[in-house]
């Protein structure tokens, strides 16, 4: 399927959940700056290729495994731009934890997405399990684990890779390839060109993709999600793509990487690259993009207005649900 194949109304919603995404991962920083929140994660750079996977799937319906770079992904799936900014600031009504959980660690029982821990990888055996699980129910279902190409380097990446390979398991690994594990550059990371390399060791599809170009990579994504549903096993999908923010908050990019580097891989920012193709088919005028933005600025303010007003949860609340209140052993 290319992007020829999806129909007008669904490519500008595609790029419109790119906006949105970056607008909200944008204004985090803004509020973090401010001291208004304590940290932020970002996947500015990385959102073509979750839009795109999230596209391909029966979203509520299929399972979704993500990382913490996540937010555009989680946008598709439903996520709203209030309960993204519950999260950063740690209230009550966020739906992954109640104010308990690091920002971006997502989880969302409505979208059948997984909480997941900040230890990288360990989403993969989530995965895994899930995959194992649906094909012993004999459903149709397929999962989607995403993570970095820091994360292809940890064990339980590989073993939760080699077991949805030996059973033929309906899981699709997304590794997106941003360039760093924090600090640490791709070729001091691996020893082969390209982390969709490492599948054929493991015997499993490895296909790599312009991360940038969220048409390809949803291209990319239908294939591995039809032949997961037929039963014809994992897929590891490589979106190649480049972090333009800092690891995080907490991280002073200047010490590893020149801002000269920094500025060239932003020619193919996500936004640019999507907006021209979208131009060029007559689909993003001038007026519809303004639109959009007034649209995304919007729901940002009134997401950031609803979550400073809300309530903090109360500290009696710390250990519920996390610890039983009465264990019986009878």
């Amino acid at each position: 399927m290319n992007r020829m194949t999806l129909s007008d109304e669904t490519r500008l919603e595609m790029y419109w959940m790119m906006l949105l995404s970056r607008r909200l991962d944008e204004r985090a920083w803004v509020l973090h700056r401010q001291g208004k929140i304590a940290f932020h994660i970002s996947g500015i750079g990385q959102e073509a290729a979750q839009v795109g996977a999230a596209y391909a799937l029966r979203r509520g319906y299929d399972w979704v495994a993500p990382y913490y770079r996540d937010l555009a992904l989680m946008l598709c799936l439903g996520y709203e731009p209030r309960e993204f900014m519950l999260s950063l600031m740690g209230k009550r009504e966020e739906p992954s934890s109640g104010g308990r959980q690091m920002p971006s660690h997502w989880s969302l029982r409505r979208a059948n997405v997984v909480s997941h821990s900040a230890v990288v990888a360990t989403q993969c055996s989530h995965a895994t399990g899930i995959g194992l699980a649906i094909k012993m129910r004999r459903e149709d279902k397929v999962v989607l684990a995403s993570l970095g190409e820091g994360s292809t380097s940890q064990g339980e990446w590989y073993e939760a890779v080699n077991w949805a390979a030996v059973h033929q398991l309906p899981v699709i690994f997304l590794v997106e390839n941003n360039q760093y594990a924090i600090s640490v550059p791709v070729e001091k990371q691996m020893a082969v060109p390209s982390a969709a390399d490492r599948a054929c060791g493991l015997g499993l599809r490895g296909v790599a993709v312009d991360g940038s170009d969220v048409f390809a990579v949803h291209q990319a994504f239908t294939e591995a999600v039809e032949l997961a549903r037929s039963g014809k096993g994992p897929t590891l999908i490589e979106a190649k793509m480049y972090r333009i923010t800092p690891h995080s908050s907490d991280d002073d990019d200047r010490t590893y990487r020149s801002r000269e580097e920094v500025e060239e891989h932003k020619k193919r920012d996500p936004l640019l690259v999507n907006r021209r193709i979208l131009e060029r088919d007559g689909l993003l005028t001038a007026s519809r993009l303004e639109e959009m933005e007034s649209r995304a600025k919007k729901m940002v303010d009134e997401a950031v207005q609803y979550a400073e007003q809300a309530p903090y949860p109360a500290a009696e609340e710390a250990a519920y649900p996390v610890y039983a209140e009465e264990v019986r052993h009878d």
